[in-house]
């Protein structure tokens, strides 16, 4: 019983293309450990180079917003203060492109900003896109922002397509987001 979960469980992320995963708590340590056996693993299979560095640039953007806007996290003092984010990253082929998608848990009082917030990502152009970016870079950085809050722009201007997003409630303070680029 036990084999054939965790092998149907493998078969069904290849089914879905996924090429590379990781699903739990996450730091700054653990990105630098993914990001490296991902730009390993694509240079291995021999990928453009430039179509590595979006989806490696496109993987660190959204890791990081697991590890700074998660709400299922844990914290604490061991030599230092350790802080880890829940949460789950995937890098897949469908077609002859790949694509980025997380996922992870947010509080529900941001889901309506940042519903808006991608909703107008996935409506802007690359000219759009570009112009916009530059206009954040230029302004104060958020209140609640942990970040220079260009996270998202950065994926959409690297997005082949359009992003696509979705929230599921959970429970009335807690919402999954789910945010997926294609390269």
């Amino acid at each position: 019983m036990l084999v054939q979960e965790y092998y149907g469980f493998q078969q069904d992320l290849n089914r879905k293309g996924i090429v590379f995963s990781f699903t739990g708590y996450v730091s700054e340590g653990i990105l630098f450990a993914l990001g490296e056996a991902l730009k390993q693993k694509m240079a291995l299979d021999e990928t453009d180079a430039n179509v590595t560095r979006k989806v490696f640039s496109v993987f660190v953007e959204q890791v990081q917003n697991i590890i700074r806007y998660s709400v299922d996290r844990v914290e604490g003092e061991l030599d230092k203060k350790v802080e880890l984010s829940s949460g789950m990253i995937a890098v897949g082929r469908e077609e002859q492109r790949f694509f980025v998608v997380c996922g992870n848990i947010v509080s529900q009082n941001d889901v309506p900003m940042l519903r808006e917030r991608l909703q107008k990502l996935a409506t802007m152009d690359k000219d759009a896109l570009k112009a916009h970016y530059k206009e954040k870079l230029r302004e104060p950085s958020e209140e609640q922002s942990r970040g220079g809050s260009i996270g998202l722009i950065e994926i959409a201007r690297r997005a082949s397509e359009p992003i696509e997003f979705d929230f599921m409630d959970i429970d009335p303070g807690r919402a999954f987001f789910c945010l997926k680029a294609y390269i």
